[in-house]
């Protein structure tokens, strides 16, 4: 804040820890050109860093953000202004609980259901997520959904936490809650990340045990209950649209699509592109956005990954599947049935070091040029290659097709079970944020009877796997060869 107002500028100031959505809100809200967030999010302590948002409330876009650090690196000295006289000045300016209120209230305005009655806990992981989730929570009626305390206290070093990292996607952060869940009747454990951009959950099954769901089966689970409530609503159109990215599951696809609106699924890995077609596309016509990292979105009131309205509507199924004896594992067999199977999940190679960032290229050269033509009961048939923006047919690896966006240093493959029903396609990154290379898997079965399901699941579970092993196999030979 003293830097920028530094330069001259007027910056709005929160005096208290709030999360990253709530930013991105107070952007729009109080006309700024920029925002800043400063977290770790739900990496460790040491990864704290810069999110830039521009005046849409979404995170910078290409070409800007290599223009800001190029002029990062042109900077020789940084001005400062005292921090108490730039609030003399007026160039500081303190944004009060009116910013907080609005915002959890354009959260709590999209709710599709009155059900409230529902037991479990909500942990922000010592982050900022109680002033954000819990809130709406509450101002929604979902009483019963208490805070997990030995979670709650903002605290960096993430004390009790399992490791010290408070990621939502990591099955063991959820294990304190379940504990205390298991003794007290707990229904449902929700848990933020430390920005509360981030949303996770585990729910109970019949048998007592709790069930972390990925990413991909929430997306899922919310874009259905969305495009279910708003047909019966009557406030969806063929011009309406979700959106996903290439590394999301197909599922959200098959679901929008038999509600007949639009599926928009072509787009990089990262929520900026997400918010980037809302307001290409038209905001007013926007249903639903989804990652499969625990990023979702609804509603105009923001431009980035919403913890709180995920809570929110994840609540508020839950709360209506339980008037029914159904929990929302019973709502995805449900919807497994309707669409088929389907299996998602991620695997990577850490690769750490000097020699670490050669090594991703050298997997990524390997994959691109002499890719694999089977592994275990998988064979490869055809790769979309987003950086030469090619289709090409396996094994011969030769063109059949081109595209024109998006452009990316990604590569999505296509194959077959023998002797199966099941398609997979798995996907190949490098990781923007970590010394990872990162590969999805998206496992479809088609349930021609309905009571073969849990034959089928157990038939794609063990392919995948024999797939997973080979995979690891095959990367560890590459980087032995090269």
């Amino acid at each position: 804040a003293s830097v920028l107002a530094g330069h001259g500028l007027t910056v709005y100031f929160f005096n208290t820890s709030r999360s990253t959505p709530e930013l991105s809100f107070a952007v729009r809200e109080c006309g700024c050109d920029v925002g800043a967030m400063i977290t770790a999010s739900h990496n460790p302590p040491s990864d704290n860093g810069f999110k830039a948002y521009w005046s849409t409330g979404g995170q910078v876009l290409p070409p800007h953000d290599q223009g800001i650090i190029d002029e990062v690196y042109q900077a020789t000295e940084i001005p400062l202004l005292d921090f108490d006289q730039a609030v003399e000045q007026g160039l500081i300016q303190f944004i009060d609980e009116d910013i907080a209120g609005k915002y959890r209230s354009a959260v709590v305005s999209h709710s599709h259901s009155d059900q409230r009655d529902l037991t479990g806990y909500f942990t922000p992981l010592h982050g900022v997520g109680e002033a954000s989730v819990h809130q709406v929570l509450q101002q929604a009626g979902f009483t019963g959904i208490q805070r997990y305390e030995p979670q709650c206290e903002q605290d960096g070093n993430f004390p009790n936490v399992p490791d010290q990292l408070p990621n939502p996607e990591r099955t063991e952060v959820y294990q304190p809650a379940i504990e205390q869940a298991k003794q007290t009747g707990g229904e449902i454990i929700l848990a933020s990340d430390p920005d509360a951009d981030r949303m996770g959950v585990c729910v109970k099954n019949v048998a007592g045990e709790f069930i972390h769901l990925t990413g991909n089966q929430v997306g899922a689970l919310l874009a259905d209950y969305v495009l279910r409530k708003r047909q019966q609503a009557g406030t969806l159109s063929p011009e309406h649209f979700v959106v996903e990215t290439i590394v999301t599951t197909p599922l959200i696809a098959a679901i929008t699509r038999k509600a007949n609106v639009r599926i928009i699924n072509n787009l990089l890995v990262g929520f900026k592109y997400i918010a980037e077609t809302m307001d290409e596309e038209g905001p007013d016509k926007f249903v639903f956005g989804t990652e499969e990292s625990l990023g979702y979105l609804a509603g105009e009131y923001c431009r980035d990954k919403d913890a709180a309205i995920a809570a929110l509507w994840v609540c508020e199924l839950a709360a209506e599947l339980k008037t029914e004896g159904k929990t929302l594992l019973d709502r995805l067999d449900e919807l497994y049935r309707e669409h088929g199977f389907h299996l998602e999940g991620q695997v990577s190679k850490t690769c750490k070091g000097s020699s670490g960032n050669e090594q991703i290229k050298q997997l990524m050269k390997a994959f691109r040029n002499t890719p694999p033509g089977k592994m275990g009961n998988l064979t490869f048939n055809l790769v979309r290659d987003y950086s030469d923006l090619e289709i090409r047919a396996l094994p011969e690896n030769t063109v059949t097709e081109t595209f024109s966006k998006p452009r990316g240093n990604v590569l999505m493959f296509e194959a077959r079970a023998e002797g199966s029903p099941l398609t997979v396609q798995l996907g190949v990154r490098p990781s923007g944020t970590e010394p990872k290379i990162k590969f999805y898997y998206f496992a479809q079965a088609e349930v021609s009877d309905p009571g073969q399901l849990d034959q089928t699941k157990d038939a794609a579970c063990s392919t995948i796997e024999d797939f997973k092993t080979a995979l690891m196999d095959w990367i560890d030979q590459t980087l032995t060869n090269t």
